[in-house]
């Protein structure tokens, strides 16, 4: 398959889905959850053989708060909500107890929206630290032109993922950001077995024409890449369906990313590459 010739309807059709997401994350933002917004969070000591979405809708019936989300961790609870009063954080307390007789609160703590905004600064920061490094990482691997290519290919992935959560307003929290360093490190690993394949191929067959020696390596390891996705995606979409919601952002983000992410490998990574040699 031609797939240094087809570059251009790759490149079309990687903008028709990024530049909704930019404008999107222009007009409307992103819905940031509790963790950035800031807000409390109440530890419990529970039966361990409750579940996390039966004790959030317990607290959502008790009509205290908006919204509130529950993560398990044994018999420990983390219920995070919008800031509370003391008064607000006895109702749920209470609640709970009457409910859960076994119920007992271990700490109660608030953060404000000044610590959130630092943290949507921090996660963000993360993110472009890591492409940094990968960029200075490949090109003294490689060289600078598998390097920026890489780089550029993830950026496309990261600005996807976050394009869409705009659009959709999917919550964005703390497992939102685990999930984006997760895609990179996915789509960058995808990335330098076809990028490993296109240096053995140049050193071995110098006289031959760059773009097709690029779509020869790209279909040398397709199978790899194909299977590769398959093979995570298949539990991906078994967590998604019964892992219950305290995991659904992050299981949804890693199945956007894993998509996009061997997309970009094998339609985007390597026409870049052939972009930036062709100017060099």
């Amino acid at each position: 398959m031609q797939f240094i010739e087809k570059r251009k309807w790759f490149y079309i059709f990687s903008l028709a889905i990024i530049i909704p997401g930019i404008i999107s994350m222009m007009l409307q933002g992103f819905n940031l959850g509790i963790d950035f917004r800031g807000g409390s969070m109440l530890l419990y000591r529970m039966d361990a053989g409750l579940e996390a979405a039966a004790v959030s809708q317990a607290v959502s019936e008790l009509g205290v708060v908006p919204e509130v989300s529950v993560q398990k961790s044994g018999t420990e609870f983390y219920v995070r909500t919008t800031e509370l009063s003391q008064e607000q954080t006895q109702k749920i307390t209470d609640g709970l107890i009457a409910k859960y007789q076994a119920a007992e609160l271990l700490s109660a703590e608030s953060v404000g929206a000044i610590i959130g905004g630092e943290l949507v600064k921090n996660a963000f920061l993360a993110v472009a630290i890591a492409l940094v490094l990968m960029l200075i990482y490949i090109t003294f691997r490689f060289e600078w032109s598998f390097g920026l290519a890489a780089v550029l290919a993830l950026f496309h992935d990261v600005l996807i993922v976050c394009g869409i959560f705009s659009i959709f307003q999917l919550e964005v929290n703390s497992a939102f950001i685990a999930a984006i360093l997760t895609v990179i490190g996915y789509s960058i690993n995808d990335t330098i077995v076809i990028f490993d394949r296109v240096r053995e191929n140049l050193r071995m067959k110098k006289r031959e024409v760059l773009s097709a020696l690029l779509n020869k390596s790209i279909m040398q390891t397709m199978n790899r890449s194909i299977n590769t996705v398959l093979t995570v995606l298949m539990p991906l979409v078994t967590l998604l369906l019964f892992g219950g919601g305290t995991i659904k952002i992050f299981v949804i983000t890693l199945l956007i990313g894993f998509l996009f992410g061997m997309y970009s490998s094998i339609c985007v990574a390597s026409p870049l590459f052939y972009e930036i040699k062709q100017r060099g």
